[in-house]
């Protein structure tokens, strides 16, 4: 390339890297957002979906932990299971921090965060059975279902229907049907004969 042809170059289509700056918004705090909620109801909402959201995004990676480390003979349907699950939990990760930034908040973002935050137990680095797998899992459901099911009767009370809707709606109702079908792998029933019934 010729000194012609570096020389038309602008200066501004130079990609301008490195930048620092202070924060912009505080996390924990929310700015004013015409939406018609009080700033305490919206600060109070994105409050309580941050800690929602640092449990769904762990519930989130268990599922994909599982997904990684399963074995035995239920193999194929439990890595597809998990897998699945890991996939509608991320829809709700979005829609929760998504509803965080409506409210005027900020979001919980990354993963040193979330575990400080988090109110799900941390499971080892190894690999473990899976009944041990899917007992960590039904755990943390239930600890989003609990949360979840306080907090929409608050952003209920609160006036806050559009946090109501996505708690019961979605993050309810979706971790209910993910819990009966991960729950179902652990009834203890014979897989080959009937309970009962006497070898030949």
């Amino acid at each position: 390339m010729s000194k012609s042809m570096l020389a038309k170059v602008v200066r501004s289509a130079a990609p301008l890297t490195g930048q620092r700056a202070r924060e912009i918004q505080a996390f924990g705090s929310v700015v004013p957002m015409p939406i018609a909620l009080a700033e305490d109801t919206r600060r109070a909402s994105a409050d309580n979906l941050n800690q929602l959201l640092a449990d769904t995004i762990t519930l989130r990676d268990l599922y994909k932990k599982h997904h990684w480390q399963v074995s035995g003979a239920t193999f194929h349907q439990l890595h597809l299971l998990f897998d699945k699950h890991f996939n509608e939990q991320n829809e709700l990760v979005d829609l929760i921090a998504e509803r965080i930034m409506m409210l005027g908040g900020v979001s919980i973002a990354m993963s040193a965060d979330v575990a400080e935050m988090t109110l799900v137990p941390r499971p080892p680095k190894g690999r473990e059975e899976v009944p041990v797998q899917i007992s960590r899992l039904l755990h943390a459901h239930e600890v989003v279902l609990k949360e979840a099911r306080t907090m929409a009767r608050q952003a209920a009370d609160d006036g806050d229907d559009g946090t109501n809707d996505v708690l019961v709606s979605n993050v309810i109702r979706t971790n209910e049907m993910q819990v009966w079908f991960v729950a179902e792998h652990l009834v203890d029933e014979p897989l080959v004969r009937a309970d009962g019934q006497q070898a030949d």
